[in-house]
């Protein structure tokens, strides 16, 4: 997480983007130019520190849990008519960030980047997701029928030998409509105008989605998740990729009141209740001590 942060910080608060940290190759400079979070020596620190840490005996503390309701507050901010609205193409000059030109921080995704995190946030918190599955969903795992659709999800770290059951996921009414997952991901096939290959593709400039078939990577999905936070006035730093599996078991476990075992085949885990590993989603120290559990 502390990794993350950094990359996030030097990238793009600082205009950094994500440019491996290197040596210029002009010679007779030895600037070092790019990212410095994103280097060898930065990733081999941080696995060495996580390996001592678990060695020594400490808890890892996973990645605070999005709710219901800031899933709602996101779903309205997004559905702004100035957020919303897919606008033609132009070219644009290259802005420098948004902390120094004065810029704003919204335009960080238009109408189709905002479509493409509805769709990803509410498939990884309803069917518990990490969201590496996430992004290597393919359009032919998805199927729609009347008042619904199925995914079926090509694979699962949980499954490594296959049997893996499908979800079906039903259009949820509009008073629960940052809770649907069917919606948004209509919307998002439909103005993406993906019909094959990967489902949540790379944008291109101009909010316009990248022809070839190259999915999001989890920075990049990332980068986008933080900004859409900063966009309703949360801070970003507690919150990861994980997020919406923890959410999803906290939602259906306290708000849908599903037995854990009920929750644990839904996401596909070992209902032996041998470990704590639900519980550490259930529970945790760095989840908001103010939300009910």
């Amino acid at each position: 997480m502390g990794s993350a942060a950094m990359t996030y910080a030097f990238g793009w608060l600082h205009g950094l983007r994500d440019m491996p940290w290197h040596q210029s190759e002009v010679p007779g400079n030895s600037n070092m130019l790019g990212n410095p979070s994103v280097s060898v020596q930065v990733s081999s620190y941080v696995c060495s520190l996580r390996r001592r840490k678990v060695q020594a005996g400490e808890v890892v503390i996973s990645a605070r849990a999005i709710t219901s309701a800031l899933l709602s507050r996101i779903y309205h901010y997004n559905h702004l008519p100035e957020n919303w609205t897919i606008r033609p193409y132009w070219p644009s000059p290259r802005q420098p960030p948004d902390n120094a030109s004065g810029g704003r921080l919204e335009a960080w995704g238009g109408g189709r980047a905002r479509r493409l995190v509805q769709a990803a946030y509410t498939i990884a918190f309803l069917c518990l997701l990490q969201f590496d599955e996430v992004l290597k969903i393919q359009v032919h795992n998805i199927s729609f029928f009347e008042g619904g659709m199925t995914l079926t999800l090509p694979f699962r770290k949980t499954h490594q030998n296959g049997d893996i059951k499908p979800y079906y996921l039903w259009a949820l009414p509009q008073s629960e409509a940052h809770l649907c997952a069917v919606r948004p991901m209509a919307e998002w096939m439909h103005a993406s105008q993906v019909r094959s290959g990967y489902l949540f593709r790379k944008l291109a400039s101009g909010d316009h989605v990248a022809e070839a078939n190259t999915p999001l990577t989890l920075e990049q999905f990332l980068e986008m998740f933080w900004n859409n936070l900063l966009d309703v006035n949360v801070d970003p730093a507690p919150y990861g990729t994980h997020s919406f599996w923890h959410g999803g078991c906290q939602y259906l476990h306290i708000e849908r009141r599903w037995p854990l075992r009920r929750i644990c085949e839904w996401g596909g885990w070992s209902q032996e209740f041998t470990n704590l590993t639900i519980v550490k989603y259930l529970i945790s120290l760095n989840d908001d001590s103010l939300e009910p559990r």
